[in-house]
């Protein structure tokens, strides 16, 4: 059931995919030039994937980390993050506002490698620093939103979001799957700042 779902919401999520993405590969090529769409190594099921996003940052963003770790709001754990990254552009700040910059990964859902719903996906490097008893997580399939995309709170701390993510896996079903779906899409639609 829980496939079923997830091959027709990515088939939906890729219909409109085909119409938002001439717009916006047209701003970013207006903006920024080529590429249109990144692809970032995460981890899923305890494999890599390649996820899939529209760029919305700088194309040289990855050679810039290690010399903005100083603002990095994420200390608590192995998480990157920084709210006013000043490597996102004009357009990539739009499309992560909206979240119009993750619906390539509708692709990965489709094609089996990500859910709709589930622990998010994370950087090989950030899995490696995990506690212990986060260590499963990893192994689950990955999925585009979550407990934690449905707070509110961007910038949950480090403990916290995995604790949404072990509360997940405890109340897993498609019921609570569909719960989640119907939160976000509200968050996505009404206020187009939570997840």
């Amino acid at each position: 059931m829980k496939r079923c779902m997830d091959i027709i919401g990515g088939l939906i999520g890729l219909m409109v995919l085909l119409i938002i993405a001439p717009a916006i590969a047209a701003a970013i090529l207006g903006e920024d030039g080529r590429p249109i769409f990144i692809k970032q190594k995460r981890v899923s099921r305890g494999k890599m994937v390649n996820v899939w996003k529209f760029r919305s940052m700088v194309k040289n963003a990855e050679g810039l980390r290690e010399n903005l770790r100083h603002l990095n709001e994420r200390s608590d754990g192995p998480f990157f993050k920084i709210r006013n990254d000043p490597r996102v552009t004009r357009v990539g700040k739009f499309i992560r506002k909206t979240r119009l910059d993750e619906f390539p990964q509708f692709i990965n859902v489709v094609r089996g490698e990500l859910s709709l719903v589930g622990p998010r996906p994370h950087e090989p490097e950030e899995i490696s620093k995990y506690p212990e008893k986060y260590k499963k997580l990893p192994l689950e399939k990955a999925g585009l939103t979550c407990f934690s995309q449905i707070t509110g709170r961007p910038f949950l701390p480090f403990e916290e979001e995995m604790e949404f993510d072990l509360l997940y896996l405890k109340k897993k079903s498609i019921w609570t799957d569909m719960r989640i779906i119907a939160n976000t899409i509200k968050i996505l639609i009404t206020t187009q700042n939570g997840i």
